[in-house]
């Protein structure tokens, strides 16, 4: 049953019920387990952040999220059903899209055609219709068209739009990725790694950017980050992974003076 219990942050943003919910997620590689038996939620409208040292199991775990991994146990719930197992095509047609670690994008084409990309769950007209390029598929194309420009505009991206993406600096692929994953309308979007190599000017324009989708489109966000200062900046919660476990869950606050989080980060021994 979908917990539909919110509640209001520090900042004022209204927080609804439960989009997804991991239940007991356990992630095998043959005998290497990747996940240990994890749950937690995510909320309408958050900043989820999930946490954690190299190798803890955070990309395993958005994998699982977005359908690209099968949980050896446990459950996905989503928009209070629970989930089958799914490709990840039928997971983005649920409204859940993503960025990746390793940029993904098709460097020899436009910044444009990049993010019309990510309208293809959008796409209904048959593929007659759209090679003849008449009736439903020439109003789908005007309507997708200007919903990609209103991303680009969104941000800032205007001038690049013709651009070959293999041309463009490092810290615009990472923008022009968001905007793809934009395009879709996602109720739930997954960043993984946002703000990997880029440098400072370029990580506040970034979070800047997260901020403003959350905000202005109310769209749910849960992102894996290795830089502190931005997860605690941005997140409403966080979840914390380690050598594939939960060892810390709750608002920034809370986790910063976690001990088994302290300990993960520092490297103090276990007894």
């Amino acid at each position: 049953m979908k917990d539909t219990a919110g509640y209001i942050t520090e900042d004022g943003r209204q927080i609804g019920g439960t989009l997804m919910e991991m239940r007991n997620i356990t992630l095998r590689f043959g005998g290497v387990v990747a996940i240990q038996d994890i749950s937690f939620d995510i909320r309408e409208g958050e900043v989820r952040a999930i946490i954690g040292p190299n190798g803890a199991g955070k990309s395993s775990m958005l994998n699982v999220i977005s359908g690209f991994y099968t949980p050896s146990e446990g459950e996905v719930w989503y928009q209070g059903k629970k989930r089958p197992p799914m490709k990840p095509y039928q997971v983005a047609r649920q409204g859940v899209a993503r960025t990746f670690q390793n940029i993904a994008l098709f460097e020899g084409m436009t910044v444009l055609d990049n993010v019309m990309t990510g309208r293809l769950t959008h796409m209904k007209a048959g593929i007659a219709s759209q090679a003849l390029w008449w009736g439903r598929a020439s109003r789908e194309e005007v309507e997708n068209r200007e919903k990609v420009e209103r991303v680009i505009d969104f941000l800032e991206i205007q001038n690049i739009r013709k651009t070959p993406v293999g041309r463009l600096p490092y810290g615009l692929k990472k923008r022009v990725e968001l905007a793809r994953a934009l395009a879709a309308e996602p109720s739930l979007l997954l960043l993984d790694e946002p703000m990997a190599g880029m440098n400072v000017e370029e990580k506040e324009d970034m979070s800047r950017f997260i901020l403003d989708v959350n905000d202005e489109f109310g769209t749910t966000i849960c992102l894996i980050e290795h830089d502190m200062g931005v997860v605690m900046d941005l997140s409403d919660r966080v979840v914390v992974m380690d050598y594939g476990k939960k060892i810390g869950d709750g608002t920034p606050d809370e986790v910063r003076g976690n001990e088994d989080v302290i300990a993960a980060y520092l490297g103090v021994p276990h007894d």
